[in-house]
């Protein structure tokens, strides 16, 4: 029994001197974006994926060319940076993917159907 206190003490001291879990930095895409609300829920409108377009990380979303995305908000486009919409991907044929919201360059897509302006700046 002894050995097994010993045992789970060493690993617990192990643990915190050496943590497993590191970050990765990821640089803010805008400081304002463009909303129909104070929260950016309801839809701004509805565009289409002209190109594909793969996520290069967790905060984008994968389109494939043609497919239908509802837009819910869109980045102020600042210095360097490209323009940058955040929407989900509309249709049953994407249905694993509905409901995921992320961003995707404006320029790969083209505005279908506008709902309500977007005069809101979040």
């Amino acid at each position: 029994m002894t050995q097994h206190v010993n045992l789970v003490a060493l690993l617990l001291c192990l643990g915190l001197m050496c943590p497993v879990v590191t970050g990765i930095f990821m640089d803010k895409l805008a400081s304002r974006k463009l909303c129909v609300d104070d929260d950016c829920v309801y839809t701004i409108s509805l565009a289409r994926a002209e190109e594909d377009y793969n996520a290069p990380d967790c905060r984008f979303i994968n389109i494939k060319k043609g497919q239908l995305i509802y837009v819910y908000s869109k980045l102020v486009k600042e210095d360097d940076s490209g323009e940058f919409w955040a929407g989900s991907v509309y249709g049953e044929q994407y249905e694993d993917h509905m409901g995921t919201v992320g961003y995707f360059p404006s320029s790969l897509v083209s505005e279908q159907h506008v709902y309500q302006e977007a005069n809101k700046t979040v």
